[in-house]
């Protein structure tokens, strides 16, 4: 398999997940911040932090109103992880590789792409008539993010076979999906709650609920656990083998797609990224909730962050570096 062929579908994967991931974070603060009164701090700020994009968003706003968040986050063309921009680049991505992935995907991520631009010209026409940085349709544009990155899955899963181009494809996705779960645990524990004294408060507990929803993970955990507790919501998203935005989860799969990817034979040597992964995976299931929590979630989830991104690195090394 060609490492041009690879590296596309690679990263066409990433950033259909990265759209869908920005889609949650969104909407799920935009029904948080309707929960919260003036009294609570501003909540959309943390989004750009949790993104690691507050350098650039700096750069262009000069507020840090819900507007300007909103609009960075959706559709700013100088914002490269934008969700318009998620979407350009994802489709440059399957357009290069039209010859190797089905007539279906490609139909679905280009519906969406042309859906999503003509979003893009109605809310700037919007913005410039009522100048109201939330508006009416949010949450159902939002809404439509997600099912369509979800259809785009489907139809990835359904329509190619399961070979080298499906694996690297689960790469993407997956590596990309470990990152925001940390990104946006960090997020709550470590930037929005405005001092200690608000732990378990309401404003606390809605935090951690809409984090729970942004993860699409309030039903499963409610069957897990009976209350909402920060030490049980950090064990269900790191530690959890079965759900599959947890971050063990995640690096099983790509432990698992490494294996296929790198066509390894019982007794030869494995690659760096196969290593790397792996041993990571260990570490990770060698762990309990109490020793992350006594080392500080946050040190841990930088941590984790270091890591995803040195597997990354061995990965492009490995398999996309000629």
């Amino acid at each position: 398999m060609l490492s041009r062929v690879a590296e596309s579908v690679f990263w066409m994967n990433r950033y259909v997940e990265r759209a869908e991931n920005y889609s949650r974070f969104i909407d799920v603060n935009h029904q948080l911040s309707l929960d919260l009164n003036d009294e609570f701090p501003n909540q959309w700020m943390p989004l750009v932090f949790t993104t690691g994009d507050a350098a650039e968003f700096q750069k262009k706003y000069e507020t840090h109103s819900p507007a300007n968040v909103i609009r960075f986050m959706t559709f700013d063309e100088e914002n490269p992880n934008s969700i318009f921009n998620c979407l350009s680049r994802a489709r440059e991505n399957a357009r290069t590789i039209r010859e190797n992935i089905s007539t279906s995907m490609w139909e679905v991520l280009n519906e969406f792409y042309l859906l999503v631009k003509e979003h893009k010209k109605n809310y700037h026409e919007k913005q410039n008539l009522s100048g109201d940085g939330i508006s009416v349709g949010l949450s159902e544009f939002l809404a439509f993010v997600r099912k369509s990155c979800q259809s785009f899955y489907g139809c990835l899963d359904a329509t190619i076979s399961h070979d080298e181009v499906w694996s690297f494809a689960l790469l993407g996705r997956f590596l990309e999906r470990a990152d925001k779960t940390t990104r946006i645990l960090d997020m709550k524990y470590f930037i929005l709650l405005p001092s200690i004294q608000d732990v378990g408060s309401t404003l606390d507990l809605l935090q951690w609920l809409s984090l729970l929803k942004s993860a699409s993970a309030h039903e499963m955990y409610n069957h897990r656990y009976k209350k909402v507790h920060p030490k049980d919501i950090a064990e269900f998203l790191i530690l959890n083998e079965t759900f599959p935005r947890s971050i063990v989860f995640c690096l099983q799969e790509i432990e698992e797609s490494l294996e296929k990817v790198s066509g390894t034979k019982e007794g030869l040597p494995r690659n760096l990224a196969q290593e790397a992964a792996t041993t990571y995976l260990n570490r990770l299931r060698s762990e309990n909730i109490d020793s992350i929590f006594n080392k500080g979630l946050h040190e841990y989830l930088d941590d984790i962050q270091i890591e995803l991104n040195q597997i990354g690195s061995k990965i492009v090394e490995r398999f996309f570096i000629n």
